[in-house]
């Protein structure tokens, strides 16, 4: 007889609402940071793009500075840039005390994770779609969170790809077992119809995009309704 599925591990974790602004009209920017608190959410995403790393651009430090006055939630910085390191105190400086660095974008991860905490952020680490999780076991004393992507970095709108579900709980798997405190982040697709099954598979950090934005019922629905669809994994 065929063996029984593995079960996905879930979380026991916090769950957090991070919304990516990059679906946000640039002309009110500071105004959609502040909806987004009212909204609700626990912390805001900052996606930023160089044209190099991924096939797309989106800004820089003096944004982020220019709306760090406006909220109080954290801001985490998403470098999807080649060779970073130049870069991440610009961001640590325009109030991100977050820092995710791609494992993909450097050529020497330990040195670059430090670097991070160097400029006085903390850390996390990105692992686009084919990059195993063995990438990064030996940096997870680095970082407080790992983000496993769940589309393709470069454009925002992109279809979940469900085929990450196994590798988000083998790492939540991963993590348990050696006690770590490294929360799971997922990114790419996370909407109504995506959310349970992420947080089934082990994530608790849930960045969305699109689907907070297209939302009819507005932002706030939007949030409580993707953290209700996370909570009710856990029943």
């Amino acid at each position: 007889m065929p063996s029984e599925p593995t079960p996905l591990p879930g979380t026991d974790r916090p769950f957090e609402i991070a919304p990516s602004v990059l679906p946000v009209d640039f002309a009110n920017f500071g105004q959609a940071c502040v909806d987004l608190v009212e909204a609700g959410v626990d912390r805001i995403q900052f996606d930023i793009m160089d044209g190099r790393f991924v096939p797309n651009l989106t800004f820089g430090p003096d944004l982020v500075a220019s709306v760090r006055s406006l909220v109080d939630v954290p801001f985490e910085a998403h470098l999807m840039v080649h060779e970073p390191d130049w870069i991440v105190p610009q961001f640590v400086d325009a109030g991100c005390g977050l820092i995710i660095v791609h494992a993909e974008s450097v050529i020497h991860l330990h040195r670059s994770l430090s670097a991070v905490g160097d400029a006085g952020a903390r850390a996390a680490v990105a692992l686009n779609p084919a990059t195993p999780i063995e990438d990064v076991l030996d940096v997870l004393d680095l970082v407080e969170m790992v983000l496993i992507m769940t589309v393709n970095p470069g454009f925002g709108g992109q279809s979940y790809i469900a085929t990450m579900e196994p590798k988000i709980a083998r790492l939540r798997r991963h993590i348990v077992e050696h006690g770590l405190d490294v929360d799971i982040e997922v990114d790419g697709g996370i909407g109504p119809a995506t959310v349970a099954a992420a947080a089934t598979a082990g994530a608790n950090v849930l960045v969305a995009g699109s689907a907070l934005f297209r939302d009819p019922a507005g932002l706030a629905h939007a949030v409580s309704d993707l953290r209700a669809r996370a909570e009710a994994t856990r029943s």
